[in-house]
């Protein structure tokens, strides 16, 4: 088990009821931590004026839905693959510095978007070019963001530290779209894109107030696509760290409808003129909801119980919403599944975080990105195809009911997840006095190597070579 570097305790918490369920704040005592967390706000929101306001100007330029689409796959493979390196560089160099460069670079972008646009260069390859820079730098920020909040909270903290992330980034996704869809006819796209690189100016000085957070002793000082291939074998040896993965990937690829929306509110919800916007809004308010009521985060040990049944509520709330015809039933249906959404998400990131050495945080948060932002475009291919062969309310309501199979199927495969304890409060998880938490937490995390160098002796076992 990685040991917490952040070398602070964890606070008692007041027990009062209204405490005990409301979200978490204690993370936000720590002032690097508060710092790190009032940047993704800011960042958060910023990038959602981005995402609704590139399109918007791409459409305007062109007035075609299929140059929105090249664009919007154009911006994924960079996110990808900076995503994955990302990784590799945050356990290889001070994720503080690489927090900076990679801010400086989302915020020259989003520079360069206001200059175009105030300039009136109206070219749509340019627009394409920027936004692919954004998302490479967006791709090497993430892993590195999270990789740090170990460093900066208790242990105990990280559920309640990243249910504040999470609950953030979920605002942004609705906060953002609406201010940018007001906004835009107001104040025009110039003056749009000036006030997300004054607001990433603000973030960017929130991070360079951060402490240092150099590699630990030992890990390599130069990054190549070794270390990224190590990482993703260093999942594959070890059946929690997949699980977190897998468990996430069924819930997405299956259970996200939302390639649908357009169909379901032109049939299904005709009549409705906000039905569209209420269903893409819906789960993540429901999300926000969750991380609003998230106070009981913190206690809870069962991180891998916790995650799978998060993940079967998603199941049964998406098959609730592929059988209704009421659009008041189909909001709650999905904000009870962003609420369950956010509870695996958190959870998963906890395992993440704990489970795994320093020196891969970084290569695990990078696979966490790429896993977050590919699963949900491959259920957009799966579901459009599915429901224009087999019809939208048996793909979404089977696509539910394949998420709850699948999940109970590799709950069954690997018992080890459900079992898995996360490690009591200020306590060492070798000595805990609880004996049944000391084995469930050993047996799920069996032969986990405490640094990189442990890793060649333990793929062989799972069918895997690793280079000498």
């Amino acid at each position: 088990m990685a040991p917490n570097t952040s070398g602070i305790s964890r606070p008692q918490r007041s027990k009062g009821l209204l405490r005990r369920f409301t979200i978490d704040t204690e993370p936000l005592r720590h002032r690097p931590y508060r710092r790190l967390w009032s940047s993704t706000i800011i960042t958060g929101v910023g990038s959602q004026l981005t995402a609704i306001a590139v399109p918007y100007q791409i459409y305007g330029l062109t007035h075609s839905s299929t140059w929105v689409g090249l664009a919007s796959f154009a911006g994924l493979a960079p996110l990808i693959v900076f995503g994955l390196w990302g990784g590799a560089v945050a356990d290889t160099m001070d994720r503080r510095k690489l927090l900076l460069v990679t801010n400086t670079g989302v915020a020259l972008t989003s520079l360069g978007l206001w200059l175009q646009a105030a300039a009136k260069v109206d070219s749509v390859a340019l627009l394409i070019v920027l936004l692919m820079v954004q998302q490479a730098m967006y791709g090497l920020n993430s892993p590195a963001r999270g990789a740090a909040i170990p460093r900066l909270v208790p242990a105990a903290e990280l559920p309640a530290a990243n249910a504040l992330n999470a609950t953030v980034m979920y605002v942004g996704a609705v906060a953002g779209p609406l201010a940018a869809g007001s906004l835009i006819p107001l104040i025009g796209l110039p003056t749009l894109y000036l006030i997300d690189v004054l607001g990433l100016g603000a973030a960017l000085w929130a991070v360079f107030l951060l402490p240092a957070m150099p590699p630990v002793e030992g890990a390599a000082r130069r990054a190549d696509w070794g270390h990224v291939l190590e990482g993703f074998r260093f999942v594959m040896a070890h059946k929690l760290l997949f699980m977190s993965f897998a468990v996430d990937i069924v819930a997405m690829v299956f259970g996200m409808p939302r390639a649908l929306f357009p169909q379901l509110a032109a049939t299904t919800f005709v009549g409705n003129k906000l039905s569209l916007g209420l269903l893409y809004a819906a789960i993540p308010i429901g999300s926000i909801l969750g991380g609003l009521l998230s106070g009981t985060f913190s206690r809870a040990r069962r991180h891998g119980l916790m995650t799978l049944i998060a993940v079967l509520a998603w199941g049964g709330a998406i098959v609730g919403f592929g059988l209704t015809r009421s659009l008041t039933l189909a909001v709650v249906f999905l904000a009870i599944g962003g609420a369950a959404d956010l509870v695996s998400m958190v959870f998963r990131g906890s395992i993440l975080q704990g489970a795994v050495p320093d020196e891969l945080r970084g290569r695990m948060q990078g696979v966490f990105t790429v896993v977050v932002a590919g699963g949900p475009r491959l259920a957009d291919l799966v579901h459009g195809v599915l429901g224009a062969g087999i019809g939208v309310r048996v793909t979404i309501a089977g696509g539910g009911v394949a998420v709850i199979v699948g999940t109970l199927l590799l709950a069954a495969l690997v018992p080890a997840y459900w079992r898995y304890l996360a490690p009591a409060p200020d306590t060492d998880p070798d000595s805990d006095p609880d004996s049944d938490s000391g084995e469930a937490s050993e047996q799920a995390l069996e032969e986990l190597p405490d640094t990189v160098d442990d890793l060649g002796d333990l793929v062989p076992q799972s069918g895997l070579a690793v280079k000498a």
